[in-house]
């Protein structure tokens, strides 16, 4: 690596934003002063304005060269974070080289003059606990990532330099194509891309934002001998298009706005301006004389959908009154009486979303999108003609002073008490917020409405008429010869005109929403940990005070456990379609509590079910006594029955569909975790069940239960208490927790490579190692060797050996059983190689482990440390969080608080002889080509023997009592989260 470059003398002058003083601002003004290393123009400062109980400080910078700052010291942040906005993307793309604002996009992380190895920024961030990432858009570029606190100079300083002086190395260039192509490879099967690319063949052609962004070795071909060469278009590109004057800057620390403001002046102080703009389309998105226009396309997954268009302005354009967000509420509204509870009592449909979409500055889609059933794709002239009905309604009755300000009211509630997410996405947020909104409204322009504007309300009410139509149905049975041409997908144009169809009759519009809630008090009291509330053989509930997030709200979790809920595939299969039933059943009645911020959900796991409701502490018990009252007493109809049977039916169908790195994961957790049941035998039992069955079963469930819950947040003991047993005196659970099978990871001993069942293009190789144990010096002993290998891992087979897209290495325990995996999935490199690579760097491990210096192992060790101990952002993470530690039998909730404690003692020695420890243990590989036959999981896993647990007294049981189905491997150095 090379050294830190030398630092520059002197600083960049800055100038700043002047703006109206925010609401809470004053307090933030008073204690900037500069110091005699910050200039004097940073003595006043403006910031956005901020919900009340922000408390972060926040400063804006505008620099000599034009890149604009916003700066945000969060003393609670357990992460530092930064985003780079780019105002360019793929509508910039030359028609020549489409795909090269993306190439571009993966380029600037291959090395710069300052740091010129491929890994000198992934490696850094890597080795300081962090992450990393961009993303390409249709009229944005986002650079991002995050890292330890003391470690963001340097990251700073890395980053900074993509923007000043990137390599673009030769070398590196044809094999980041490749990397590309690989990209676009891995989506070929992917409905959303294939259905956005007769999407594009419907809209405006002329119109920049339409056509081909990922970009392919066909579309990034090398050029002729009297052209540039790729290499030149592309510092063309970045030339032409990157400049400071279309960057916006985020920065999350919890650092002084002083220090904050000296790294970002001096980092990137030689970002060139080359007085850029970002370009304004005036080109329409829709030629209007094409319509109306509808289309059909061939979906690969068993999924129907319709997408009604209508060409509207970017809602962008009136953000303050969000006369878009007022039209799609109401039309997308799910209460009694509404467009989606009229078409499911008609079997026809099982979800609808509407809002805008495609916006690209000026113009933007309205869209209505319907979930249909098989039935319901027969009947789309009706729908569409009920559609125009219930757009009709609100045009004649809809607009009211009444229905806005309850909309609005709910908005105000909402950035009243706004939760902010971590460090990272906060600084994603901020950067895009800069480049589209005026600094004051940055963090609340996503809430405002101002008040109704009846004439504009009428404009966009004006566009969603007939005769402006555009209309996208998706489905299996689509045939046609005529294919899209980067993803052969099978389309057709049919008439957009219905005829006569008649509309269905009951649609009304939804009344005042009883839920909204009136105290919004905020409480004092704060506990650290959870405390057992109520405790009893049956039934056993815990209760955190939590007054940290300022917010009136409170979280319960509820887990009604049952001996069989999936000792079976038929058991598991009933247990999901009565937690489907319940939700489905509640739907329209509930919904107006949904929206007035009553989250609720039931859902399946291996235990049982789990109910779960997050919301307002006022008015939330009238949504629990309801879900629990219509779990014992409601009427399992058969329309609901099948509605839900149809919903669990398609997504198990479908599963052979999913990214193929998913499938591997999935194939991995079906075969080491029982009890857990591959879909084909979900599927197979799904079909013979019948309603008297389920109705039979829920009699069952609910007359053997054991009931856990936990509740945490912003309300009292004795609330709590009365809360827990009312549900408790209702359920009348009957069974002791040791009544209830555990869940458990099986040892792989001797497990033979094992074959997802899919339908995909690509290959792929899954090599999991699993630990000996479950112990906590195991875990992080794997915790701290997955970290070391996640950047080598990457380097060598993606950067380097271009084998494919997907590449990944790093701790991934099922539970608390600890492992390694190492993944690469590729559309052109079969299984056997992807073997031989990997067992080639398996093969360097020992020399790399021998070679590694106390230094750099200290940082691994820390950057493990603190993810493990990395802060919860919002109530219902850190819900999330506790039920997780509950759940696997964590009683002192100080399992990730040990892990962490383990980390920083790992020696290199611990990590040789564990690496050995590995070699000579379980190793699986999860293995795929096209056509492969699938692994029999069933047969498999019969003979297999439970992981043996720890060896410690101190530490949890061998198996720890989870509800998780564990579907899915993380690669983060903490347990699988509920």
């Amino acid at each position: 690596m090379a050294s830190t470059p030398r630092r520059r003398s002197s600083m960049l002058l800055v100038t700043l934003c002047a703006l109206t003083l925010p609401l809470q601002a004053a307090s933030t003004l008073a204690a900037e002063a500069a110091t005699e290393s910050v200039p004097d123009e940073v003595a006043r400062v403006v910031t956005p304005v901020v919900s009340p109980h922000d408390q972060r400080d926040y400063r804006v910078l505008t620099l000599d060269n034009g890149l604009k700052v916003l700066l945000v010291s969060d003393p609670e942040a357990d992460k530092a974070a930064a985003s780079m906005n780019v105002a360019v993307g793929s509508s910039q793309d030359p028609g020549d080289l489409q795909g090269l604002a993306h190439l571009l996009e993966h380029m600037l992380f291959l090395g710069t003059d300052a740091w010129p190895e491929p890994d000198a920024y992934q490696g850094y961030i890597s080795r300081h606990g962090g992450s990393h990432n961009a993303f390409t858009a249709s009229r944005d570029t986002n650079y991002f990532f995050d890292v330890e606190p003391d470690a963001l100079e340097g990251a700073l300083d890395r980053f900074s330099h993509f923007f000043i002086d990137p390599l673009f190395n030769a070398d590196q260039l044809g094999s980041e194509r490749t990397v590309v192509n690989s990209e676009y490879q891995a989506r070929l099967r992917d409905d959303a891309r294939r259905q956005d690319e007769v999407l594009d063949a419907m809209l405006n052609p002329e119109n920049p934002t339409v056509g081909f962004s990922v970009g392919s070795t066909e579309t990034l071909a090398d050029r002729s001998e009297d052209e540039p060469s790729l290499r030149d278009r592309v510092m063309q590109f970045y030339q032409q298009h990157y400049g400071a004057g279309v960057m916006h800057l985020s920065v999350v620390a919890p650092l002084p706005l002083d220090q904050l403001t000296r790294m970002v002046t001096e980092d990137f102080v030689d970002v060139p301006n080359r007085d850029l703009e970002r370009e304004r389309i005036t080109t329409p998105l829709v030629d209007a004389d094409r319509l109306p226009l509808a289309a059909e396309v061939q979906s690969l997954r068993d999924s129907r959908h319709i997408s009604f268009m209508f060409p509207v302005d970017d809602p962008i354009l009136s953000y303050r009154t969000k006369p878009d967000s007022y039209i799609a509420n109401l039309l997308g509204h799910e209460g009694p009486g509404s467009l989606l509870s009229q078409l499911r009592k008609q079997g026809w449909a099982d979800g609808l979303s509407a809002g805008t979409t495609r916006g690209d500055g000026q113009h933007a889609l309205f869209t209505v999108d319907v979930s249909l059933t098989p039935e319901g794709a027969e009947h789309i002239d009706r729908i569409q003609a009920s559609l125009f009905a219930a757009i009709e309604q609100i045009r004649q009755h809809g607009v009211s002073e009444a229905r806005y300000e309850e909309q609005a009211s709910l908005a105000h509630q909402a950035f009243q008490f706004q939760q902010h997410g971590n460090p990272l996405d906060e600084a994603m947020r901020l950067s895009m917020s800069l480049a589209y909104y005026p600094l004051k409204d940055v963090n609340q322009a996503g809430y405002r409405m101002d008040g109704l504007d009846r004439g504009e309300i009428d404009h966009w009410l004006d566009a969603l008429r007939p005769e402006h139509l555009l209309r996208l149905y998706s489905g299996p049975e689509v045939e046609s010869e005529q294919r899209t041409q980067y993803y052969d997908t099978a389309w057709r144009e049919v008439p957009a005109d219905v005829g006569e169809a008649k509309a269905l009759t009951g649609l009304s519009l939804p009344d005042p929403n009883p839920f909204i809630a009136a105290d919004l008090t905020l409480l004092d009291p704060h506990q650290e940990i959870p405390a057992v509330l109520l405790d009893s053989p049956q039934a056993d509930v815990w209760y955190k005070a939590d007054s940290e997030f300022d917010t009136p709200q409170v979280s319960w979790r509820i887990s009604l456990q049952h001996p069989e809920a999936s000792q079976s595939a038929r058991e598991s299969a009933m247990t999901q379609l009565l937690a489907g039933w319940l939700n489905d059943s509640l739907n329209a009645r509930l919904y107006a509590a949904r929206l007035a911020g009553q989250s609720y959900t039931a859902y399946a796991h291996s235990r049982g079910m789990t109910l779960s409701f997050t919301g307002w502490r006022d008015r939330q018990s009238l949504v629990m006594q309801e879900v629990v009252d219509q779990l014992l007493n409601g009427e399992i109809d058969e329309a609901n029955l099948e509605r839900v049977r149809y919903g669990l039916s398609r997504e198990w169908r479908n599963a052979p569909q999913d990214p193929l790195y998913h499938q591997a994961q999935r194939t991995l957790s079906e075969a080491l975790i029982r009890p857990q049941w591959s879909t084909p035998a979900l599927l197979e039992a799904l079909d013979d069940i019948s309603l008297d069955d389920l109705r039979a079963y829920r009699d069952d469930f609910l007359s053997q239960l054991h009931v856990q819950a936990l509740v945490v947040g912003n309300l009292g003991e004795e609330l709590a208490r009365d809360e827990a047993q009312q549900v408790l005196d209702k359920l009348q659970p009957q069974l002791s927790a040791g009544d209830i099978p555990d869940l458990v990871v099986l040892d792989a001993n001797d497990l033979p490579s094992l074959t997802p069942e899919s339908t995909r293009e690509e290959s792929i190789l899954l090599r999991y190692m699993q630990g000996a144990d479950q112990s906590v010096p195991t875990q992080a002993k794997l915790a701290v060797l997955g970290k070391l290998l996640e950047t080598p891992f990457y380097q060598r087979l993606r950067t380097e050996q271009q084998l494919g897209y997907v590449v990944n290495a790093g701790y991934s325990p099922l539970l608390y059983a600890p492992g390694i995996s190492m993944l690469v999935q590729s559309p052109s490199t079969s299984s056997a190689e992807l073997r031989q690579y990997i067992d080639a760097f398996l093969n360097g491990v020992p020399q790399m482990l021998s070679n590694l210096e106390e230094e750099d192992l200290a940082a691994w060790r820390q950057a493990v440390h603190d993810e493990l101990l990395v802060r919860d952002t919002s109530l219902s993470a850190r819900t999330s969080r506790l039920w997780g530690a509950l759940s696997w039998g964590d009683l002192m909730f100080n399992h990730r608080q040990r892990l962490a404690a383990a980390a920083l003692e790992v020696s290199a020695d611990d990590l040789s002889t564990i690496w050995g420890d590995l070699l000579g243990h379980d190793v699986v590989d999860v293995a795929f080509d096209p056509g492969a036959t699938p692994s029999n999981i069933a047969n498999i896993k019969a003979d297999l023997t439970v992981l043996p647990g720890d060896s410690n007294a101190d530490v949890e049981s061998s198996a720890p009592r989870s509800e998780i189905p564990a579907a899915n491997l993380k690669q983060a150095p903490s347990p699988t989260s509920p």
